[in-house]
């Protein structure tokens, strides 16, 4: 179980996404292969961008518990289900043999209206929690951000509704990506304070092309601190030495977490196992 591996204070866990096409399953299965013989300690498995090609990830989910012996953990979100909908991915997960899940509130559908909207029967991803611990006996896992949510108008605001999620019953959680650790431990400082007291996993994803960029401060929010743009405007141009750059600064990032106490670190392996390898090597997991 997640909760028993993370009671011993140490973790390595990677984060994937289904294929965006049914073709691609096969070598989706590789890739998890792959992934799998490093031996993380879980894998999640995400809605895919946007939360497109949901109806596939309890079955990459299923592979990851089942096929390679992993504890999988399945991303599920509410902005657009409706309580029905949600015990219905419940059950079949528990089919599947999957207790965890990363329970988030997800982006609002393009086709949902605002009444739809307005009418939803999950308003924050506390809600969905409450109503999973109250209904299964799935593990829960929350998301939070060392930066705060993008929506939130303060830091305070956010670590409210971040204990609203521990006490709704997440059991741990999974930070946002961030690239300046003072951010994540300034972060944890004030999560205790606040009360939160479950494990915390430092997400973390290796910039290993300049074209990353863009997509991903859009969709995390995060900042970007002088050593990691120095780094991308004397690489950028050189694909191979970018990459290099940016698995090193993964390294180098995860190292200083786990010297500073932090024990639990959750990589976002881009569906790219060599580049997980490496990291993997490089921290002397």
């Amino acid at each position: 179980m997640i909760q028993t591996m993370l009671d011993n204070q140490k973790s390595i866990s990677f984060e994937v996404f289904p294929p965006k096409k049914d073709g691609e399953f096969e070598a989706a299965f590789e890739t998890l292969d792959a992934l799998g013989a490093l031996s993380p300690d879980f894998i999640s498995v995400t809605y895919g961008a946007g939360g497109s090609r949901s109806g596939k990830t309890i079955e990459i989910a299923s592979y990851i518990q089942n096929h390679l012996g992993i504890d999988a953990m399945a991303h599920m979100t509410c902005v657009g289900c409706k309580k029905e909908q949600l015990l219905q991915v419940a059950h079949a997960l528990k089919e599947h043999h999957i207790s965890h899940v990363l329970a988030l509130r997800g982006d609002r559908p393009k086709d949902m209206d605002d009444a739809q909207f307005s009418a939803r029967d999950f308003a924050h991803a506390s809600d969905m929690m409450a109503f999973l611990k109250e209904h299964t006996d799935l593990v829960l896992a929350g998301a939070c951000y060392p930066e705060k949510h993008f929506e939130s108008f303060s830091m305070e605001s956010d670590l409210n509704h971040l204990k609203q999620k521990q006490d709704a019953g997440a059991a741990l959680f999974i930070s946002q990506l961030f690239f300046d650790n003072d951010f994540f431990y300034t972060f944890l400082e004030k999560a205790a304070k606040k009360g939160i007291t479950v494990p915390v996993c430092a997400g973390i994803m290796p910039i290993t092309s300049a074209r990353q960029i863009g997509t991903t401060i859009s969709l995390s929010g995060s900042s970007l601190p002088k050593a990691l743009t120095d780094l991308i405007a004397r690489y950028g141009e050189d694909p191979q030495e970018m990459r290099r750059a940016g698995i090193d600064y993964a390294i180098r990032q995860i190292r200083d977490l786990r010297e500073n106490g932090v024990g639990h670190i959750h990589i976002y392996t881009m569906n790219k196992p060599k580049m997980a390898a490496e990291i993997m090597e490089g921290i002397g997991r």
